[in-house]
């Protein structure tokens, strides 16, 4: 078992962050609502770098913009059994610029090989990295 834990200014590790392109698997949103966690699948798009995005509408965009803090979970495994998992801790900023939005809505969805017009209610959110634990299995 192999484990990396990444914090402010530090750089995710190259293997995490080529897992985290490489394959369009799903992520898991932690929120705050009304004092109690509030989790949701989503789909997403690593840039590499520190900054996650995200589009997404009702009670998840209602509880950015109330709470800016963040916890992602993204796994991948076979069968149930996990190959590696990385959670990231962030601060979320909601981008109400709907040109923006599109050109999300667009680069996500082709990831996934969704209709790239679909959800278009959907809105830009960028998550700055705070931390990273990263594990292997």
């Amino acid at each position: 078992m192999s484990v990396g834990v990444a914090t402010a200014g530090v750089t995710i590790p190259t293997e995490a962050q080529r897992r985290l392109t490489d394959e369009p698997l799903v992520a898991h949103l932690g929120t705050c609502s009304d004092g109690r966690p509030h989790v949701a699948p989503v789909w997403y798009r690593y840039d590499g770098d520190d900054v996650l995005e995200i589009v997404t509408t009702g009670r998840k965009l209602e509880n950015l913009r109330e709470n800016p803090r963040v916890a992602l979970s993204i796994q991948s495994d076979e069968g149930g059994d996990p190959d590696w998992t990385i959670t990231l801790l962030g601060t979320a900023t909601v981008v109400d610029d709907e040109e923006q939005s599109v050109t999300a809505r667009h680069r996500i969805h082709e990831r996934y090989g969704a209709d790239p017009d679909a959800y278009d209610e959907n809105v830009l959110v960028r998550i700055k990295i705070g931390t990273a634990n990263y594990q292997t299995y």
